[in-house]
């Protein structure tokens, strides 16, 4: 099967007082379609730079960003803002929102900067919605639901566009156990049923259990790469080792 995405010896390097740090070290990497794929290691290890060069983002030193066979910095720092756009849903540990509109009005946002109609983008929002079950919170403000309430609504508005691409940072760093296990479901009924591709960071290992394709990355490193699902005993062994 064709990568959807494809880096080749993505390197990054950061400057702090003038001491160079190697946030990415040649990764290399393939994601196919619907895959559901995590990043994982410790904090600091680069998770966060890799997605974020992977978006376009972050322009790497060195190395090569493949999106469905495009080469990603080829592109204009504005083609790939439209591309992003109209491509990913991005979905961060803190969501962003503007604090003055309701829930329905920060979810069509992006839709709005695109083109779509005001209508029809409302019309989305409300399906999508009520897939997520949260279609009571239409018309409260962000910050009157719950951390969990949150990151489903950050995830109503990343599908808003119908990207083919779902991207998100640790978004449960701020979540309990139960709340983390039902985004973690939620997300791989949406990988299945809707046939989106996943890319997803985290620092722990215990949600590794969803993934089909394992990435572990350590000091900026590819150290190991699995696919296929994990075994009951791999499974009952990560619960052990849960941070």
């Amino acid at each position: 099967m064709k990568a959807v995405i494809k880096t080749i010896n993505l390197s990054k390097v950061f400057y702090i007082g003038g001491t160079p740090i190697n946030a990415l070290q040649e990764v290399s990497l393939e994601i196919h379609p619907r895959d559901f794929a995590i990043v994982f290691g410790p904090s600091g290890c680069g998770k966060s730079t890799l997605l974020h060069s992977i978006i376009g983002l972050e322009p790497p030193e060195s190395g090569k960003v493949y999106i469905r066979g495009v080469d990603l910095y080829a592109l204009s720092e504005d083609e790939r803002a439209e591309f992003r756009a109209r491509s990913i849903g991005m979905v961060y540990q803190q969501p962003l929102w503007v604090r003055s509109l309701t829930v329905l009005e920060n979810i069509i946002l992006p839709a709005l900067a695109i083109g779509v109609a005001p209508n029809e983008a409302k019309a989305r929002a409300r399906e999508i919605l009520i897939e997520l079950k949260i279609d009571k919170l239409l018309y409260h403000l962000p910050t009157e639901t719950s951390i969990g309430e949150q990151q489903r609504i950050g995830i109503a508005r990343a599908l808003i566009n119908d990207p083919w691409l779902i991207i998100l940072d640790e978004p449960t760093g701020n979540l309990d156990t139960k709340t983390a296990y039902q985004l973690f479901q939620l997300l791989k009924d949406i990988n299945e049923k809707r046939g989106r591709t996943i890319l997803l960071v985290t620092h722990n290992p215990v949600f590794l259990v969803f993934a089909t394709r394992r990435i572990n990355l350590i000091d900026g490193q590819v150290a190991q790469i699995q696919t296929g699902l994990l075994t009951k005993t791999e499974e009952e062994h990560l619960k052990t080792i849960a941070v």
